[in-house]
């Protein structure tokens, strides 16, 4: 099922030149953000790409798009992406952390672990002195370690539905991205910070481990339980990430994102876990789970069928207080994820906001029945 990397420099976009750290589209620009949406696996499909297939939203476009080609494919927007870390060798001028409570084995005929400790996490960190991208996203296993040699996506990933959110921020961005992540308590299975940046980015250093690096000292902090802070991408676009470590003990959405948000929201998450939590309206605010979607209409599935973590607000900018509010993370609503690390990033973005809202058709509501999800003065839904 993997598909590897065969010669990762024609990823260029920019003839004549190297290409900056970013995060690319299917067509190989370098975009300020992208959303992607794998779509779940349909077990009637025929096609040998089945379980292969996503829709793309950058910053730009009108909605989703199909993806151009498959997932694991290294042209489409996820393989240019991640496959930066592939094709960059060992560069001291580069820095990267790959973070993922379920990781990938270092050697391809290893088994894959899964990490109940620490934060339910899911991350790609990659920069160098000028700019980088920080990737969020739902998939286990992956993606596979800078040692592999090569960009692929895992069979793990598959028969569920994933989200991705990739953002490009410049340099000065990354030392409080390293912050949120040192709250949320990650598994880092690979990472590297060269003595060129540890000292511009002290916190993705510490959370590599090196705290002792030519005179330059890291110690460790105990992280405060929670912490939200705003994130200017590249192109000047706000960011609102929100992080959590083990001693916030309570739900990452009802009891934070939807009074910061002052937003009702819809949230899809993994309902296969144990313990889970069920719709709530008890802090004024409701928060309802979704139960069927339909990503850009191509086809209805159940949220068990869908591994994504994300929410949405049911009302469009404008149409209440805090209204048009998307977050993509890497945290379940369960009992046992309260205990644990996590955080979504989210964006205030009528075509995102219209996008995800669609997506949403039916949800539980707070006394348990399935009902539509509620219409949000969506145009045309």
């Amino acid at each position: 099922m993997f598909l590897f990397l065969s010669v990762l420099i024609f990823f260029g976009p920019v003839e004549g030149g190297s290409s900056p750290i970013s995060c690319y589209n299917d067509n190989g620009e370098a975009v300020d953000w992208f959303y992607l949406y794998k779509l779940p696996k349909q077990h009637r499909e025929k096609s040998p790409t089945r379980g292969e297939l996503y829709l793309l939203l950058d910053k730009g476009s009108e909605g989703w798009t199909d993806g151009k080609v498959t997932v694991n494919d290294t042209t489409g927007a996820l393989g240019r992406t991640v496959g930066q870390l592939y094709s960059q060798g060992k560069s001291t001028e580069v820095a990267y952390v790959l973070y993922n409570d379920q990781t990938p084995s270092k050697n391809l005929g290893g088994r894959w672990k899964d990490n109940n400790e620490g934060g339910h996490t899911k991350g790609v960190v990659l920069l160098d002195k000028n700019q980088g991208f920080w990737l969020v996203h739902s998939t286990p296993h992956f993606p596979p370690v800078r040692q592999a040699g090569e960009f692929y996506y895992p069979d793990s990933g598959v028969n569920n539905g994933q989200n991705f959110i990739c953002v490009t921020f410049p340099l000065d961005r990354f030392q409080t991205i390293g912050e949120q992540l040192q709250i949320n308590q990650p598994h880092v299975y690979d990472c590297d910070v060269p003595e060129s940046l540890a000292s511009l980015v002290p916190s993705l250093a510490s959370l590599c481990g090196k705290k002792h690096l030519s005179g330059h000292i890291f110690p460790h902090v105990e992280p405060v339980s929670n912490r939200s802070v705003t994130l200017t991408s590249k192109g000047g676009d706000n960011f609102l990430s929100f992080a959590k470590g083990a001693s916030f003990n309570n739900d990452l959405y009802h009891s934070w994102v939807a009074p910061s948000l002052q937003s009702n929201l819809l949230v899809q998450f993994w309902i296969r876990s144990r313990g889970i939590l069920p719709s709530d309206c008890s802090l004024g605010w409701k928060v309802l789970d979704i139960e069927l979607l339909s990503p850009g209409k191509r086809f209805t599935f159940k949220a068990s069928q869908d591994h994504s973590k994300w929410a949405v607000s049911t009302q469009a900018a404008g149409k209440g207080v805090g209204g048009g509010w998307v977050c993509v993370g890497d945290i379940n609503r369960n009992e046992a994820e309260e205990k644990r690390g996590g955080g979504t990033v989210c964006l205030r973005n009528p075509v995102v906001w219209k996008a995800y809202r669609t997506a949403a058709l039916q949800c539980e509501d707070c006394g348990g029945a399935i009902i539509p999800c509620p219409a949000g003065d969506v145009v045309g839904f």
